[in-house]
């Protein structure tokens, strides 16, 4: 955590935490909307194309507005659903209604559970060789487990031929 949060009230750390990811969700929404634009004659217009994008836009087709709430308790997904948001010209009003609970959440879930994680993290990297091996184990067997899982899913099924 930088040090400017360190020591703060927990109201303040969550508040300034939610500052942070309202602007960060605000600047990505604007940034996807403008590029649209003039997509096509920059770099953007490859990403805005991309399958990643495009998996944040059918979320938001398929479900709606709530995704962009849901997006902010992901790893990763978040950004993606928040371009796509922009991408798709949703209206400022409605994405920012959506956005501020999510924001509330990830502000809440960061100050508390997300932070210890981290620190958790770090100490067993710095602090035991074990602590080293059991979590790169556990990054191990997560990554296998999404690997097999895409696999899973782009596996073609196979018809019974009769």
């Amino acid at each position: 955590m930088p040090s400017f949060l360190e020591g703060l009230p927990f109201r303040w750390l969550v508040l300034a935490l939610f500052v942070v990811v309202c602007c960060r969700a605000q600047a990505t929404y604007w940034l996807a909307r403008g590029a649209v634009a003039g997509a096509s004659r920059s770099r953007w217009g490859r990403w805005l194309d991309s399958a990643a994008v495009r998996r944040g836009s059918a979320l938001l087709d398929r479900w709606g507005l709530p995704v962009v709430t849901i997006s902010f308790l992901t790893v990763g997904l978040q950004t993606i659903v928040n371009a796509a948001a922009g991408a798709a010209r949703v209206p400022w009003w409605r994405y920012t209604i959506a956005m501020v609970p999510g924001c509330a959440a990830w502000a809440l879930v960061y100050a508390t559970v997300g932070i210890a994680l981290f620190w958790a993290a770090v100490a067993a990297v710095a602090g035991s060789p074990w602590g080293v091996v059991a979590l790169v184990a556990l990054l191990a067997a997560v990554g296998g487990a999404v690997a097999w899982s895409v696999r899973r899913r782009r596996r073609p099924t196979s018809s019974p031929s009769a």
